[in-house]
């Protein structure tokens, strides 16, 4: 299972790191993908990064604001969010896709484990 943490409320132009920590399987081989949901929107790819680490993406929308890392001794990956905006709002999703060493990208269904997400508030 993956499970994300890191959210909350923040002020616009602040930073928040959500983390992704999985269980049970060895990260390494696992893509790794950021989606949200805002409220009446539909879910939206915002970065993944490849099993080695070598390759991200990013939507448009957070490209460098958003940075995603992966800690593989940890088994745990994290989205760094600086710049937030209160378009950013929204809940924030962690999942992995199998045997993705070399590319990631954001189509759903591809990924095979989600979290349950985390509710990040961007707010004055």
């Amino acid at each position: 299972q993956v499970v994300e943490s890191g959210g909350g409320l923040v002020q616009p132009g602040g930073s928040l790191r959500l983390s992704c920590a999985a269980s049970g399987f060895i990260l390494d081989y696992y893509a790794v993908g950021w989606f949200r949901q805002a409220p009446g929107k539909e879910r939206e790819g915002v970065s993944c990064i490849s099993g080695s680490g070598g390759v991200t993406n990013y939507a448009s929308s957070v490209k460098g604001r958003f940075t995603i890392l992966r800690d593989n001794a940890k088994n745990t990956a994290y989205l760094q969010m600086d710049s937030l905006e209160p378009e950013d709002t929204a809940v924030y999703f962690c999942a992995v896709e199998r045997d993705r060493i070399k590319t990631c990208g954001f189509r759903e269904r591809d990924y095979d484990y989600w979290g349950q997400g985390t509710q990040v508030a961007v707010s004055s």
